[in-house]
């Protein structure tokens, strides 16, 4: 009753305009076993991890997500970080989500910063939302901003005193 138009089908044609057919490009498949492709986004990659015997010097930065099990001198960038319990990081910490659970000396800035019972941190947090459970030991202040990934760590410039306050 319904037919496919040959008209509009890609590929040469002929002096009539009607598409020439020629060998289909691709060998032929047994029936059933075409080429399936999940229409679902491929599946997240796990952590990196970095091990308890990895000593780094140096700064990190992914957009993926790390699990710190080692020593780290450095800053470390990453979209979840988390830190383990016997990990010690010296360097600033910047991560949408950070989970602390060993040591940090140094300032960390996150969207979401959960401090768990076994967190020892000596520096400032800068965050959206903060968890600090009980038994977390926190030396340092505690800010809260919208944006703290952006922030480049320097406080704002207090205004300048009017003309009547200046007397």
């Amino acid at each position: 009753m319904f037919s496919k138009s040959k008209i509009n089908e890609p590929g040469p044609r002929t002096a009539e305009g009607t598409p020439q057919m020629d060998a289909p490009t691709k060998p032929a498949q047994p029936q059933g076993q075409q080429d399936y492709r999940p229409a679902a986004p491929k599946a997240k990659p796990p952590a990196s991890v970095l091990s308890a015997d990895l000593h780094i010097k140096g700064n990190i930065k992914t957009t993926g997500d790390i699990q710190v099990e080692g020593q780290i001198e450095g800053d470390i960038r990453a979209h979840l970080l988390t830190v383990g319990e016997g990990a010690t990081v010296k360097g600033e910490l910047v991560a949408d989500d950070v989970v602390i659970n060993g040591r940090i000396v140094g300032r960390v800035r996150g969207l979401k910063v959960r401090l768990t019972s076994t967190a020892r941190v000596e520096g400032d947090i800068i965050h959206k939302t903060i968890a600090i459970e009980s038994g977390a030991h926190f030396e340092g202040s505690v800010q809260r901003q919208d944006d703290p990934l952006n922030n480049t760590g320097t406080p704002k410039p207090l205004p300048k005193p009017s003309l009547d306050e200046q007397s």
